[in-house]
């Protein structure tokens, strides 16, 4: 039995492909992936992101996603790198902070875009490699802001909280098909996008008053849960939205 369990988790000979993964969450769900045997291509608009797959042994590609039309050439350089597709994990996502009423149109719609529309796109070019072959693994990162308003970042939640239900109505179509899709919803995490929050000495310190675990979360907090999603240990779990946030929710 204990022998099972392990192969549950063993990645060996699968293909994924996640973007955003210059580093923080991204990078830290790469390197797992990794470490539980899959063959791995990170995407990232930084160009350091060759060097962070020597760092971890994966392949890369260096490529903005800012544009949909780009992405079938995107999409078909990354598949053919790896040759094929098995996970998919939609990392790639921005922050703007702005109050509500001084938020600018432009800037509303370059996060909806990136953080939600990239992600429908994507999801629907992994059907087209998974459908046909009958299996699949899409994981979407969602967020805490998927559940609460949060606070001067209305695009940000507006774009979290729709790929939460974009991700139950993609699994509703596909899980009879073979493809599992599911969310993972990231805490209050210590990473680049959330600096100003972890310096802010008012607002971290209300944040961190909230987090049972007493701690801001670390890339390292979201690896299992991201093996798991890819595995067959997962197989007859989708359409879930899972909080990695210790504990935050709960209270």
């Amino acid at each position: 039995m204990k022998n099972k369990g392990i192969h549950m988790f063993d990645l060996a000979g699968k293909k994924a492909f996640v973007t955003g993964a210059y580093g923080g969450l991204g990078k830290g769900i790469a390197k797992a992936l990794c470490e539980a045997g899959a063959e791995t291509l990170i995407l990232d608009v930084n160009p350091g992101v060759k060097e962070t797959a020597c760092e971890i042994g994966a392949k890369s590609i260096c490529a903005d996603l800012g544009s949909l039309d780009d992405l079938p050439a995107v999409f078909k350089e990354a598949t053919a790198l790896l040759g094929g597709l098995d996970i998919l994990v939609n990392n790639a996502g921005i922050l703007t902070r702005s109050p509500f009423k001084e938020l600018r149109l432009e800037d509303w719609r370059r996060v909806l875009s990136l953080n939600l529309d990239i992600v429908f796109r994507l999801c629907q070019l992994a059907g087209e490699v998974m459908l046909p072959q009958g299996s699949g693994k899409i994981i979407n990162m969602a967020s805490m802001l998927s559940y609460t308003g949060g606070y001067v970042v209305a695009s940000y939640a507006a774009s979290k909280g729709a790929v939460t239900q974009l991700t139950k109505a993609i699994s509703n179509e596909w899980a009879g098909q073979g493809i599992c899709v599911n969310a993972i919803a990231p805490g209050y995490m210590d990473t680049p996008i959330n600096t100003l929050l972890v310096n802010d000495p008012v607002r971290s310190k209300e944040v961190l008053a909230r987090i049972p675990k007493g701690r801001w979360g670390v890339p390292d907090d979201l690896a299992g849960t991201a093996v798991f999603l890819a595995s067959q240990a997962s197989d007859y779990i989708t359409g879930a939205i899972i909080p990695v946030d210790g504990g935050y929710l709960a209270r």
